[in-house]
């Protein structure tokens, strides 16, 4: 099969879909890859290291396009990138297709057979294998990100997360305790915050009860809960996902009043449309807006800032799926390696994804294995 690695165009966007180590692996399955020239820059990879690896060097994103069977990126395609698309290829990314209409309108025109990493489900349908690596980064990123832009010449309130002998630490409030909202957690309390977790699931309550023990409180979530905590919070870290479907806006604008000022929220799940009523995405160049007296921290591709470690920790997790893809087609593929057919979210123009059909108010029409 014919593999392509175009380069990444989203604003900020560091990583790449392969890395020289994928590639070689691929390669020696006797499998061909085209990589775009540069594509390997953010993580410090030439294109000499690329052509090493076995990889065909293209100088355009064109040449790739219409090149190669399957494209392996990692953020959703951009407009001029869909318009690239044709029927029958193969595409494998993250979509996040939930709160972007455009971008699922464009897939369906192009007739490809749009993958999606972040509903692609382990054994018996726990857990996401492949969202799992970029909610690590992102969920470790976030108690950073919030005292970085909570510092005054940010325009935060200047409280010190860990405080200091004699002083009050930051409360940090991380709504979700599913892979995200742990590692904020691990990130938050290492810092000395005082922690506070809200989860739905009780089952996950008692396992975080258990590891974190004293360093942080685990609470059951509710409306009641929610609107306790928030007033009193210095951090609101976002951590909520429903696989496949927009995120749920836990946080509302009427909540925004009640909150200390110039305190800061920061939004994990920006990508599926963000948890926050007044959320909406931003840059690294530009990651921070101020609404109704609250910062907002809102970057939609979070772990791009860190592309070494967010590109090794994909690979690392996605390479066996190429490679499924690469071997046996798509269809068997996905009808083999139990939880890859959830992933599919487009097929020839029409919606695969049960969640992802309800979000966008568009016809369901289920992949039969």
């Amino acid at each position: 099969m014919k593999i392509g690695v175009p380069t990444e165009i989203k604003k900020n966007e560091n990583r790449v879909g392969l890395n020289p180590q994928s590639v070689k692996e691929i390669v020696d399955c006797g499998h061909e890859v085209f990589v775009q020239a540069g594509a390997g820059n953010g993580i410090f990879a030439t294109d000499e290291d690329y052509r090493n690896a076995g990889a065909d060097i293209m100088s355009d994103a064109d040449d790739v396009f219409e090149t190669c069977d399957l494209i392996v990126k990692v953020k959703e395609p951009q407009p001029e990138e869909c318009a690239k698309l044709r029927p029958d290829q193969i595409l494998f990314t993250y979509l996040h297709l939930a709160p972007d209409p455009v971008q699922a309108k464009g897939l369906m025109n192009s007739g490809c057979i749009a993958i999606a990493y972040e509903t692609i489900t382990g054994p018996d349908g726990r857990g996401l294998p492949l969202l799992q690596p970029m909610s690590e980064v992102a969920g470790r990123m976030a108690p950073i990100m919030g005292t970085v832009y909570g510092a005054k010449h940010f325009g935060g309130r200047g409280h010190l997360i860990s405080g200091v002998s004699g002083t009050e630490s930051c409360k940090v409030l991380i709504i979700g305790g599913g892979v995200a909202g742990f590692n904020a957690a691990q990130i938050a309390t290492g810092m000395k915050g005082h922690v506070t977790i809200l989860e739905m699931n009780d089952e996950r309550i008692r396992f975080l009860k258990e590891y974190f023990g004293s360093s942080a409180q685990v609470i059951k979530s509710s409306a009641e809960s929610l609107d306790n905590l928030l007033p009193q919070a210095d951090i609101v870290i976002g951590a909520v996902l429903v696989p496949g479907a927009a995120a749920p806006k836990l946080v509302t604008r009427n909540h925004l009043q009640t909150m200390k000022g110039k305190s800061m929220l920061v939004d994990i799940a920006i990508d599926q449309g963000g948890c926050f009523e007044t959320s909406r995405p931003t840059t690294h160049t530009d990651p921070i807006y101020e609404e109704s007296g609250i910062l907002h921290y809102c970057v939609a591709n979070m772990p791009g800032a860190y592309p070494l470690t967010s590109t090794a920790a994909l690979n690392q997790a996605t390479l066996p799926y190429v490679l499924d893809i690469a071997n046996k087609g798509w269809k068997r593929a996905l009808s083999e390696r139990e939880g890859f057919s959830s992933g599919l979210n487009v097929k020839n123009g029409k919606i695969t994804h049960k969640a992802v059909a309800e979000a966008l108010k568009m016809n369901y029409n289920p992949f039969i294995v």
